[in-house]
């Protein structure tokens, strides 16, 4: 049960940044230069703080709980998501097959939905899983310190945390855990790596 709560805060928190990312990555790529100036700002904004702090901040006005972690995280994350995707969209935008659709006479909103859109998430499969062992590593992060999930929750911070209490007579309670959060977050990375090196031999 531990390893389900974990991943399950891990996916929902990727899946949370991503959304917000995407949203905001997108509309500036495919915006005139006022707004997408103005998305930027903000996104620059929420880069003053590092992803945990701001992480931290959102726990601190939300209060802590098993759902509080995947939602702090996700907007912590959604940042250098919602960067990485404007330069995606902006390279989309430029390439020449855009302007032949435009030549073509397609609406701009065809454009977006059935060309832009969809070779700029292309690459969320690879941010994904990437994205995946970083937030199992930040909520339980958050758990260890009392500001996710609770003892006696079957989730990894939480089983470090109240493990570390009874390290000295049995070891293997914190041990295992923290064992896990490691695989957790080395296992997604190898996949997204690996997923990279494809993408970009077919390109």
């Amino acid at each position: 049960t531990g390893t389900g709560q974990s991943l399950l805060l891990g996916l929902a928190a990727t899946a949370i940044g991503l959304v917000l990312g995407g949203l905001l990555g997108i509309t500036a790529g495919v915006s005139g230069k006022w707004l997408d100036s103005a998305i930027c700002r903000f996104v620059e904004i929420l880069f003053a703080f590092p992803g945990l702090l701001l992480a931290l901040i959102v726990i601190a006005a939300s209060g802590t709980g098993i759902v509080t972690p995947a939602i702090a995280v996700g907007i912590g994350t959604a940042p250098g998501y919602a960067r990485m995707l404007r330069t995606q969209t902006l390279q989309v935008t430029a390439a020449p097959y855009v302007g032949t659709a435009l030549a073509l006479g397609r609406s701009r909103t065809h454009i977006l939905w059935h060309t832009i859109v969809p070779n700029v998430i292309r690459p969320l499969f690879v941010l994904a899983t990437l994205g995946v062992g970083q937030a199992i590593v930040w909520a339980s992060s958050l758990s260890f310190l009392g500001l996710g999930a609770q003892p006696p929750a079957a989730e990894w911070g939480a089983m470090l945390a109240d493990g570390r209490n009874y390290i000295r007579m049995a070891w293997w309670i914190a041990a295992f855990p923290g064992i896990f959060i490691t695989l957790a977050a080395l296992t997604p990375t190898v996949v997204g790596r690996h997923l990279q090196q494809r993408l970009e031999a077919e390109v």
